[in-house]
């Protein structure tokens, strides 16, 4: 296990790079460390060939129950303020280039759920809860968490949320869209292991083409021109095709070498 800083910990196995949320104390709550620290993982790993897949998930029982409220208004000079850290960190996740999966179990309230939904793909745990919380606070919710809250629910679901700031059951979330699949705890990593064992095994190249036209499409309503030619000269310059074609027909597992468009 490798330390970005204490509170985020990253730990490697194989191409599976996994975040670890590591303030079990305190229900893994995102203090502005912890925000920064996040953003400068998520910049390190969107940028290693050797990483294919990105799990986020929290030490102990919880995902994480939010940002650190206490620290929301501390007055901090010339820095980032504490919303600006945040933002920043959430949204080099969302953009990072490779698949990412948040695996969540206990709590995932707040900020945790946003970080929950900056993720591509979301398993949890048949004990995790999820709510959207800022409406207890009074405070007015991130245009940008908002904004992929409602790509992901939906205008009706997000509104509900956010308007109530109740807290879900897994099957809930999972009926509204915003788990994809809800797992036993004793069964949880397994079918993590065996879902990112299968994305690493995949076409990264397909993979972040993916995700790059799917957010176009998210913000344009359609993949703009220069998108499409963008990644058609990429695909161009890349080896995956021509091992992808290859290896069905040999009737063999393809070895996908692509691992970013500045590799070629």
């Amino acid at each position: 296990m490798s330390a970005v800083d204490e509170l985020i910990r990253v730990t490697r196995e194989g191409a599976v790079a996994t975040i670890w949320l590591n303030r079990p104390s305190k229900r893994n709550a995102m203090c502005y460390s912890m925000w920064v620290s996040l953003e400068e993982a998520a910049l390190q790993l969107g940028a290693d060939a050797e990483v294919r897949v990105v799990v986020l998930r929290g030490c102990g029982e919880h995902f994480c129950a939010g940002a650190d409220i206490t620290e929301l208004n501390v007055h901090r000079g010339d820095q980032r303020s504490f919303s600006e850290v945040n933002l920043a960190a959430e949204a080099l996740l969302a953009r990072l280039p490779k698949p990412t999966v948040a695996f969540i179990s206990g709590d995932c309230i707040g900020g945790g759920c946003a970080l929950a939904i900056d993720c591509d793909l979301r398993i949890a745990t048949h004990n995790a809860r999820f709510g959207i919380t800022p409406a207890k606070l009074g405070i007015v919710y991130p245009a940008a968490s908002l904004e992929r809250a409602t790509h992901l629910l939906g205008p009706a679901v997000t509104k509900r949320m956010l308007f109530t700031g109740e807290l879900i059951a897994a099957e809930e979330a999972r009926r509204v869209g915003l788990v994809d699949e809800v797992v036993d705890a004793d069964e949880g990593d397994e079918r993590l292991a065996t879902l990112t064992g299968m994305l690493a095994g995949r076409s990264l190249l397909t993979q972040a083409a993916t995700k790059s036209m799917v957010a176009a499409v998210t913000a344009h309503g359609q993949v703009p021109q220069a998108v499409q030619s963008y990644w058609r000269e990429v695909a161009a310059g890349a080896p995956d095709s021509a091992e992808g074609i290859a290896a069905f027909v040999e009737k063999r597992s393809a070895h996908f070498t692509w691992s970013g468009p500045d590799a070629e």
